[in-house]
């Protein structure tokens, strides 16, 4: 497995070791420098889990001062657990980024080609997936919890980017940080889900009916699958259980913030 370290700045992580050009711009917040109160403090992105909205669109706006990508330039889906993606067009600039109630419904997956935008899914645990298309210039954003993983919301991403135009032989993937397997502890119930020929490679069994599971790992078998370069495939080396930097519905028990994960092309300088 291709791990890679990325550079944490204070209000978000940078993706490192992918080969981008300088106008992508990718990475996760943190929960680190912005208004929420406890228990969202400080940098809670998410409209959904009971911060006061107010403070919410105040951390956007923070990040999106960060990483110069106005809110305006975003797009967000509604995350429903679901293998539902959107191509993300101008007309959806803004979607989601000020109102819950205004993110693309049902959408769990967003991919462009159009500069000026940026891509974004809000984690705490699950898996962030981002995609780039050197070839094409396709990129993409996705949110895969156990429900989207095993409903292989990898390989998905991977034919939509292709359907699109994106050459196959290119994209790049980075699986973000999420849960660890050392954290995370499944049943038998989930398992069943598993494909049997992945089995092996992301259980461990912790007791009766019980496992460990590897999201990263089953993720990255599904890029695989999805016919993914080896070499074009990255894993974010944090967890986000056991990293202080990080939310995590886990060991906060369900009552805490979001990250956000976001993916970006820049405009081309004049």
């Amino acid at each position: 497995m291709k791990e890679t370290a990325s550079n944490l700045k204070g209000m978000y992580m940078e993706l490192g070791g992918w080969s981008v050009p300088a106008n992508i711009v990718s990475g996760i917040t943190t929960k680190y420098n912005g208004v929420s109160k406890a228990p969202f403090d400080s940098l809670n992105m998410g409209l959904h889990v009971g911060d006061e909205p107010e403070d919410v669109v105040h951390n956007r706006q923070l990040l999106a001062e960060a990483i110069q990508f106005p809110l305006d330039t975003w797009v967000l889906g509604e995350q429903v657990h679901g293998t539902e993606i959107a191509v993300a067009t101008k007309r959806e600039a803004g979607r989601g980024s000020r109102e819950l109630t205004d993110s693309l419904p049902s959408v769990d997956g967003l991919i462009t080609n159009e500069k000026g935008m940026l891509l974004a899914a809000f984690f705490a645990d699950c898996v962030p997936l981002y995609f780039f298309d050197s070839t094409s210039d396709w990129i993409g954003m996705a949110h895969a919890g156990w429900r989207g993983t095993v409903a292989d919301m990898a390989g998905k991403m991977v034919e939509a980017l292709c359907t699109n135009g994106a050459d196959r032989e290119s994209i790049q993937a980075m699986i973000g940080p999420c849960i660890s397997k050392n954290r995370y502890e499944v049943d038998d119930f989930i398992v069943q889900q598993i494909p049997e020929e992945f089995r092996a490679k992301v259980l461990l069994p912790s007791g009766s009916d019980r496992y460990y599971l590897d999201l990263q790992m089953l993720n990255r078998l599904y890029l695989l699958q999805a016919g993914i370069q080896d070499d074009n495939i990255l894993t974010a080396a944090y967890c986000t259980y056991d990293s202080p930097e990080f939310y995590s519905h886990r060991e906060d028990q369900g009552k805490t913030g979001r990250m956000i994960g976001f993916i970006g092309m820049k405009e081309e300088q004049a």
